[in-house]
């Protein structure tokens, strides 16, 4: 790894939970992050600017859906996806294996790797870990992820077979790697089964990745059984690596997930709320569309300091929804990814105060579901 530009730093750490910093190509990435999901190259509904003056250390694209459109060759003929969608700073794809998984009815499994039809025209594809990994290669990302299989995590016989493959996957992505300036993660894979959990958190340390992700949780299970894999797998990962919760992205799973060790989280969450009208808060969701704030005058929140909340009421923003105007959904954005953006940096700083669990006790007590 010393040959590599990616370097973890573990700053502070209070009980289980850190504050560090991760080094790449494309600057510091300091943890605990939120990184906003920009599925198709682009954060919806928002600016590059914008995310800039949100401060956004990280985004998250997908695999998946550029492969398919517009295509990774004409992403990287383009320059990269840094150059491409005007981005300098660092990018995260995922392996394409969730979206995949997903289309449970257009999908076959086989050893060397997934055959599944595109969602947009019916066309066949064939993604193997190998082509997974040439086509974020393609793509440009700092942090790219290994090929794995997401299963159903209450079925223990398929999480045992899809476990193992997942690791056989991994090892394969490994050897196809060729970018020293990306960062290939491995995945934790084992559905809700603490034995598996452990085995696939040992197999994937072993390997020696630059960063480590758990995957296949916020798929059905509760939050009781999340976080009980979460402590399972983060005693076993190495310390010195950043530890990545996939598509996980409420503010409580923010306090929860860095309670136990975990450094990076995404979701689309935040824009996608935006889009049906709903704010996110310290203390809860606000649905814009109840009638009760047609003349509020405050904005979304008292204390919070984004553009949304600084120049516009919730008066104003009740009435964009209500005109189906595009930027009810942009001053949403702004103001839910704000949210989680700025719960991070609170995180990080508890834990190099030394109040973390204090901290966190206290959010999640003024906390309404």
């Amino acid at each position: 790894m010393s040959n590599t530009p990616f370097k973890f730093e573990l700053l502070a750490q209070d009980g289980d939970a850190r504050a560090g910093v991760f080094h790449t190509p494309h600057g510091d990435i300091p943890t605990p992050i939120f990184a906003p999901v920009g599925t198709q190259a682009t954060v919806k509904s928002l600016t590059q600017q914008q995310l800039q003056e949100l401060d956004a250390k990280l985004i998250l694209a997908n695999t998946y859906h550029l492969y398919l459109r517009p295509g990774d060759d004409l992403v990287a003929e383009m320059g990269g996806l840094h150059q491409f969608m005007d981005w300098n700073r660092p990018i995260l794809t995922d392996s394409g294996g969730f979206q995949v998984f997903s289309l449970s009815d257009t999908r076959k499994v086989d050893e060397d790797g997934v055959t599944f039809k595109s969602h947009i025209d019916g066309s066949t594809h064939r993604f193997t870990p190998e082509h997974s990994v040439q086509v974020q290669e393609n793509l440009g990302a700092d942090i790219i992820m290994c090929f794995d299989e997401c299963a159903d995590p209450y079925d223990p016989v398929y999480n045992q077979q899809s476990m193992a493959r997942t690791h056989r996957w991994a090892e394969r992505c490994q050897k196809a790697h060729q970018r020293q300036d990306q960062a290939l993660f491995g995945i934790v894979q084992g559905g809700v089964f603490p034995r598996l959990r452990a085995a696939s958190a040992e197999f994937i340390a072993s390997l020696d990745f630059p960063g480590n992700a758990i995957g296949g949780l916020s798929v059905g299970e509760t939050k009781t059984e999340m976080h009980a894999m979460i402590e399972i797998v983060n005693a076993i990962l190495p310390q010195d690596k950043p530890r990545y919760l996939m598509g996980v992205g409420t503010p409580q799973d923010l306090v929860n997930g860095v309670q136990r060790g975990i450094d990076i989280f995404d979701c689309v969450l935040p824009t996608r709320l935006a889009r049906h009208s709903t704010a996110m808060t310290d203390s809860g969701r606000i649905n814009l569309m109840n009638a009760q704030y047609a003349r509020d005058e405050r904005p979304i929140s008292d204390t919070c300091t984004c553009y949304t909340c600084q120049h516009h009421s919730r008066a104003y923003l009740r009435h964009l929804i209500q005109a189906r105007e595009m930027l009810s959904g942009t001053l949403i954005s702004i103001h839910n990814i704000h949210t989680l953006l700025e719960l991070a940096r609170k995180l990080r700083q508890a834990v190099f105060d030394q109040n973390y669990n204090a901290y966190a006790a206290q959010y999640l007590s003024n906390f309404e579901d």
